[in-house]
């Protein structure tokens, strides 16, 4: 019998730091990547794993805009963001206008570390 544990103890010790280790990894978000949108008042971004409020967010950029050529990047601010569990809520004052935007998210879970990544989508 003891022959049969001792490989089951050594296994659940080097798993555990790999369960420990684990990062938020982006599971859906709403606008998807490289969707085109009719002007949304929410962006919803669902994570793996349950998020750490005041240390996750996302950055906004409008980088295009219809009719308007060589138009600088510009920031959208004004918005809130909700963390419950693993879904952040981002409530914008108003709908975006039609253009193309960059999010760039962060987040933190339960092991401290912070992830981030990004994606565009558009609005038409």
């Amino acid at each position: 019998m003891k022959k049969f544990l001792a490989p089951l103890a050594a296994l659940a010790v080097v798993l555990s730091p790999a369960v420990a280790m684990a990062h938020p990894k982006l599971v859906s978000a709403t606008p998807a990547a490289k969707a085109t949108v009719a002007k949304p008042t929410t962006l919803t971004l669902t994570f793996s794993e349950d998020l750490v409020a005041p240390l996750s967010g996302i950055e906004l950029t409008m980088t295009g805009m219809p009719g308007m050529a060589n138009h600088k990047p510009m920031p959208v601010k004004g918005f809130a963001t909700k963390v419950v569990g693993k879904t952040m809520t981002i409530s914008l004052p108003r709908a975006l206008p039609a253009g193309t935007y960059d999010l760039k998210w962060h987040a933190v879970a339960g092991d401290q570390h912070r992830i981030q990544g990004g994606y565009s989508f558009s609005v038409k």
